[in-house]
């Protein structure tokens, strides 16, 4: 394919903006070559700057659940923009659609909206520190939550493309209340609790992780968690700005029925829009301002336009559950076709799936954690991430990130993409 205008384009960029990109995994630093300028998407599908039409696997890294440019979302947006864009005021619709989460999602009675998945993080461990009266929190190697201070500690995702999981910029006194443990390995848990009497305010988790690439959580993972937390009073805050809404209309506190004390959500709930949120039952959520002490706050925090796309994505999402089957039948679909494929070209591989969410790891051995998913074959990633690119269909471009299936592939697509992983294989 060719890609002089996007070559050109991020000349451009780079002169003006640190890196060309305003989020570094953009820059393409993990796989080499030039990014990719994006022009339109329709669907399941994405028009470059150079006219190149590629099937998404990336979707936004999520939110697109639906397909881009979901007629019901845009118009919503239109509608609403004619009305102003932000008033700094309260609007019925940010009541609407806190009415149809709180329906949607079990074990939370009240929900506060944000402007990202970051700022939703951010507030729940300041929520669960004002809460409990305590300052540490536990979370788990190659879990993302965002790039607020507490949480650049062995991050995943862009972090570890870059490089530096400890970012230059977090002060070694907020490091130090942030406890590190290894997922899925419930005694790594146990062990700080005990050496931390009486210190941890809150564990925070992908309850599926998708920063390291798609990685379940083992049987019975979640639930120590949840009887450990129990135990030492301490909050259980699940990071379900991937999974809420997508891997089932309550995420995957329904889909594992687990409960959270503090959920966060983004992505999806904003239908494409710079949206976030985090959630609990009143007996938390009470303490924040104005009615508790904990401050948080946002001018453009549930403005009409963000809250106009997430209802009608809700909405629609809650009026048709048999989205969940279809996504994750399709997602199936492309599991068993890379299977086969990649096994008749003889290529080492190990892949992970959760509903619609799926990654493949240059990796035999399982991928349950940060350390197990680093030992992929970061040079065969990059040869598959360019070769797929050649062939249209466009992945993270990243190891350690998943893939997020959308409703608007159609079995054609997946086949296409089956076809592509064969015909790549065998240049592997």
């Amino acid at each position: 394919m060719i890609y002089k205008r996007s070559s050109a384009l991020f000349a451009q960029a780079e002169n003006v903006i640190p890196g060309g990109v305003n989020s570094p995994v953009r820059a393409f630093k993990a796989v080499g070559g030039t990014p990719i300028f994006v022009k339109e998407a329709k669907g399941a599908y994405l028009y470059d700057e150079d006219g190149n039409k590629l099937i998404d696997y990336i979707n936004s890294w999520g939110p697109m659940i639906l397909g881009h440019a979901f007629e019901p979302v845009v118009n919503a947006v239109i509608e609403k923009a004619k009305k102003g864009t932000s008033f700094g005021m309260p609007t019925e619709i940010e009541t609407q659609i806190a009415e149809l989460a709180v329906s949607m999602v079990p074990n939370i009675d009240k929900i506060r909206f944000v402007n990202s998945g970051t700022e939703a993080c951010m507030s729940a461990i300041r929520l669960a520190r004002g809460f409990t009266g305590k300052d540490k929190i536990i979370k788990f190697a190659g879990c993302y939550h965002g790039h607020s201070d507490s949480f650049l500690i062995q991050a995943g995702s862009g972090a570890v493309t870059f490089g530096a999981p400890n970012s230059p910029g977090v002060t070694s006194g907020t490091a130090k209340d942030t406890l590190l443990a290894t997922y899925n390995d419930i005694e790594s848990v146990k062990e700080l609790i005990a050496a931390n009497p009486n210190e941890i305010a809150c564990i925070i988790i992908e309850p599926v992780a998708g920063n390291m690439g798609c990685i379940p959580p083992k049987n019975g993972f979640l639930q120590a968690l949840r009887t450990l937390c129990d135990a030492h009073n301490v909050l259980l805050i699940f990071d379900e700005v991937m999974t809420g809404f997508r891997l089932a209309k309550g995420g995957a506190q329904e889909l594992y029925n687990i409960h959270a004390d503090i959920v966060c959500f983004g992505k999806v709930i904003g239908g494409g829009l710079p949206v976030g949120a985090f959630a609990a039952r009143n007996e938390i959520m009470n303490h924040l301002a104005p009615l508790g002490p904990v401050y948080q706050a946002g001018t453009l925090s549930g403005n009409p336009l963000a809250m106009a796309a997430g209802l009608a994505m809700l909405e629609t999402l809650n009026n048709d559950p048999s989205i969940f089957t279809r996504l994750a039948e399709k997602t199936e679909y492309l599991h068993k076709g890379f299977t086969k494929v990649l096994n008749d070209n003889n290529i080492t591989h190990t892949i992970n799936r959760v509903g619609s969410m799926i990654s493949i790891h240059f990796e035999d051995n399982a991928v349950i954690d940060f350390k197990t998913s680093a030992k992929g074959n970061n040079e065969t990633f990059k040869k598959f991430f360019h070769g797929m690119l050649n062939e249209g269909i466009y992945i993270a471009p990243s190891a350690f990130e998943t893939w997020f299936i959308t409703d608007a592939l159609s079995y054609a697509d997946l086949d296409e993409t089956i076809a592509a992983v064969n015909k790549v294989a065998a240049t592997l």
